[in-house]
């Protein structure tokens, strides 16, 4: 601790001892944020299945929080402790990583801090990820007939797909893609597919109840397919989608 005096020594000692009894004090009066009473007791209901699943959503986060405060506040008293403990044995102010002194400018910031700025773990990113993700990696693992050469059928993937049109409460910070900031681009790979067909023809290309007199239906899709450049013109005059609308309102 040579590179700290008897002076600022002192200040930092009293600090840390005030800042010991205003956690201790804190955590008394809200009885550890309420958490040594149940859910049902602070809520006051007879049950936690209510007639309103917002209602216990919202007693849920609250919930939440005391936890994490008070498991703040309790981590900041354990190093508030162990500082003093370092400060009687006279070893207060060395990073307990790599021995090096640290600044007091650092320790007037932070006094319960026992690492220097190189080394102290909050400063380093985690990349743990939920146990849950082993399970449903690749997405759809259990009911995508993706990763099968001969299924081309219909999976699990088309099923959210056709579900997820209709509007999910996510938002692009949860998307499993890190590049996406737009809400248009949530789909997943913003699928185009035809429910229903494994080709695009299927869709336009139609017969009658014997499977006979093979006919084409000039909609939307048989437009992109010739436009694509994917099939040959029919010998029928062409028609446009203008006309094929005003055919389809007629019915």
């Amino acid at each position: 601790m040579s590179h700290i005096n008897a002076e600022q020594l002192q200040s930092l000692k009293l600090r840390l001892q005030q800042m010991k009894q205003d956690y201790e004090q804190r955590l008394h009066q809200s009885d550890h944020y309420g958490l040594a009473e149940s859910l049902r007791e602070q809520t006051g209901e007879l049950s936690g299945i209510d007639n309103h699943p917002a209602d216990l959503a919202t007693e849920l986060y609250e919930r939440e929080k005391d936890i994490a405060l008070n498991e703040h506040h309790e981590i900041e008293l354990e190093r508030i402790d162990t500082s003093l403990k370092h400060i009687d044995q006279g070893t207060y102010g060395t990073c307990v990583v790599c021995g090096q002194s640290i600044p007091y400018d650092r320790l007037d910031a932070v006094p319960s801090t026992m690492y220097c700025i190189d080394h102290c773990p909050e400063t380093f990113i985690s990349n743990r990820r939920p146990v849950e993700e082993q399970f449903l990696t690749p997405p759809f693992g259990r009911t995508s007939l993706d990763e099968h050469d001969d299924q081309n059928g219909f999976d699990g993937e088309d099923a959210w797909q056709i579900v997820e049109a209709w509007g999910t409460s996510d938002t692009p910070a949860m998307h499993e893609q890190t590049d996406v900031d737009s809400y248009d681009q949530l789909y997943i790979e913003a699928s185009e597919e035809l429910d229903g067909c494994v080709e695009a023809f299927e869709s336009f290309v139609a017969t009658d109840m014997t499977g006979r007199h093979v006919t084409v239906v000039r909609n939307r899709q048989y437009e992109r397919y010739i436009a694509a450049g994917e099939g040959v013109p029919l010998l029928e005059e062409e028609r446009s989608l203008t006309e094929l609308d005003e055919d389809w309102r007629s019915y």
